[in-house]
């Protein structure tokens, strides 16, 4: 697991630090306690990500060094603070200024997992015997970078997410350099060829859906498009134990957990990227 790896921490931390909220340690009596070093809570937070641990867990792994509250309060604070937003941010444009972004094939898809706590943006998950779970939507470009996102519960149809994904593609100003979209079958629907239109997507390449009552024949040679590439992206996020087992009841909690995801993620293909002619 990269996420754990020096070199990335050190490089993602690098990022994350300037960004964080001033705080006022100071008191008329002096006698608070000392605020838990920003750097401890970051990789408790880091813990709990990869691992799918508990706070308590994460605490102990830590070496009682800090409180799984304090751990729970600091990231609410640097949610509020938009700092793992602006990570994200930052890291896609790291990654396009040094790499570049490959726009010329997007893939999109859904991904469902568990969420045995339930909370918002939960709901029965169709796959998993009615349990609680919840469900990504993402759309990455053709090396797999994820670019946007829609989270919900695992009970909401794929369609139901296609335009907040795109939406949220749109939010970073790269919906409109999208040349080719690749969907799977349960997106070949006239409506959904409707809205694409509507947003300047014409060049789809989307797995036609038989037909009832015709019959199932298999062509060789079919055209299947590059879906693969954004199921891979799904692997890897996947990877994470609060990804794929999801124990958070608040969606702006699950929404901070991608965002560091991926920017893990970029900065580990950054970190790779000198090396590549290595043998």
């Amino acid at each position: 697991m990269r996420a754990f790896d020096p070199e990335v921490v050190d490089a993602v931390w690098a990022t994350i630090e300037p960004t964080l909220p001033t705080s006022n340690d100071c008191h008329p009596l002096g006698c608070h306690r000392p605020r838990i070093d920003d750097r401890l809570c970051f990789r408790g937070i880091l813990i709990r990500l990869v691992t799918g641990c508990s706070w308590v867990d994460a605490e102990a792994l830590l070496d009682h060094q800090v409180s799984d509250t304090t751990l729970r309060a600091r990231r609410d604070e640097w949610i509020a603070a938009s700092v793992f937003d602006d990570l994200r941010t930052h890291a896609l444009a790291a990654y396009d200024r040094i790499i570049e972004l490959d726009l010329s094939e997007v893939s999109l898809d859904g991904s469902l997992h568990k969420a045995p706590c339930g909370g918002e943006g939960t709901g029965p998950n169709p796959t998993d015997r009615g349990k609680q779970g919840w469900k990504w939507s993402i759309a990455a470009d053709a090396n797999g970078i994820p670019l946007g996102w829609a989270i919900d519960g695992a009970n909401r149809n794929d369609i139901k997410l296609l335009e907040p994904t795109l939406a949220h593609l749109d939010d970073t100003g790269l919906l409109c350099d999208v040349e080719t979209l690749h969907l799977d079958r349960g997106y070949d629907y006239s409506v959904v060829h409707d809205r694409l239109a509507a947003l300047g997507l014409d060049d789809l390449i989307i797995q036609k859906r038989r037909q009832r009552g015709e019959p199932k024949i298999i062509k060789k040679g079919l055209t299947l498009g590059l879906r693969w590439v954004v199921e891979g992206s799904n692997s890897w996020l996947s990877n994470y134990g609060q990804m794929r087992r999801n124990t958070d009841r608040r969606t702006h909690h699950r929404h901070a957990q991608l965002c560091l995801v991926i920017a893990l993620l970029v900065t580990a293909r950054l970190i790779d990227w000198p090396d590549r002619w290595d043998t």
